[in-house]
């Protein structure tokens, strides 16, 4: 878990983050509607869940880019070597959820294969899970609905990492449509970064089967 500080003075995004965390505090939000059909195709056909699956292209793209990889370390911006993803899992029964971090690899089964572990172990505990690491990124779902839009109100100081959710899967024309968003600072990107994400995930996700050798 290692990282790099960044010197604010001397980053080419000095003027614009010290805006961003001082005056002008913003979060972007983005939703776009994927086509995730290989990856449901893909837990269906094998035998996955689809969640942890998901869970794991969304993990390697953020991880396969810098500007997605930003956190706070005892006061300063920092840079992650990687992220692990800390997302919510919700127990039907008693219609309540948990959040834990699992710590993340490129290696789909062995990525996949501790998610479901983590899922098992914490399956009756409500809540958030205590001791998550610094180096998280943030996953939640909506696996109820097809929403349009998602919005969260983040407290901006608090985190410059990316929070990531997606909703419901529909069939339409042959293809499985899921919406996905992003919460993103804007102290450690911009609107291209914001949407490039999305890119970087749709090329992931059409090269699924391919990607998790």
């Amino acid at each position: 878990m290692n990282y790099k500080i960044i010197d604010i003075d001397k980053w080419d995004r000095k003027d614009l983050f010290k805006m961003y965390t001082s005056d002008l505090k913003i979060v972007m939000n983005l939703t776009v509607e994927l086509d995730v059909t290989n990856v449901v195709n893909f837990a269906k056909t094998n035998g996955y869940k689809f969640y942890p699956c998901m869970i794991w292209a969304v993990s390697k793209v953020v991880n396969s880019h810098d500007e997605y990889k930003y956190g706070k370390k005892d006061g300063n911006l920092v840079l992650w070597d990687y992220v692990s993803p800390s997302f919510t899992d919700f127990n039907m029964e008693s219609k309540k959820f948990n959040k834990f971090a699992v710590e993340y690899s490129p290696c789909f089964n062995t990525f996949y294969t501790q998610c479901q572990n983590m899922r098992e172990k914490y399956s009756n505990v409500s809540g958030f899970i205590p001791n998550q690491p610094e180096n998280v990124f943030d996953i939640t779902c909506l696996p109820w609905v097809y929403y349009k839009n998602f919005t969260m109100h983040i407290e901006t100081e608090a985190r410059f990492f990316p929070v990531v959710s997606w909703g419901k899967y529909e069939l339409k024309d042959g293809k499985y449509l899921m919406p996905v968003t992003i919460d993103y600072n804007h102290a450690v990107g911009d609107g291209y970064t914001a949407s490039m994400f999305f890119s970087y995930l749709k090329d992931f996700i059409e090269n699924f089967s391919k990607n998790i050798l």
